[in-house]
């Protein structure tokens, strides 16, 4: 059994900063990309920052030189920094890993439970 359990969101003023966390847990053998997604009112989730084991990153266009993700490989944890928040980076955020459980069988995407942030004007 994997879990995802994502902490951090809260709510702050534009220009504000936000931490995100999110640390795997269970039978997990190794993990490749980790990444964060966030879903704002009435549109449809989308990618926000991904990073693999080696440390590849990837960003949406709307959060680069903003937002910055790392990942402690030995916590099994991803972090998202964000910051200059907002009032449209109002999200519920989601946390995604591509996790292997045994050297046996191919990988998952696992989600986290999703955590709001919210950004006032």
């Amino acid at each position: 059994q994997v879990q995802l359990v994502a902490s951090g969101g809260g709510l702050v003023p534009a220009g504000g900063s936000l931490i995100l966390s999110c640390a795997a847990s269970g039978t997990i053998f190794s993990i490749d990309a980790m990444g964060w997604y966030r879903q704002a009112p009435g549109k449809q989730r989308a990618l926000v920052a991904t990073m693999t084991s080696p440390g590849t990153t990837n960003y949406a266009d709307s959060v680069k030189g903003r937002f910055a993700i790392s990942r402690d490989n030995a916590k099994n944890t991803v972090y998202l920094q964000m910051n200059n928040l907002k009032p449209e980076d109002t999200s519920v955020h989601y946390c995604n890993a591509d996790i292997r459980s045994t050297r046996y069988y191919p990988s998952v995407y696992y989600w986290g439970q999703g955590t709001e942030g919210t950004v006032s004007a």
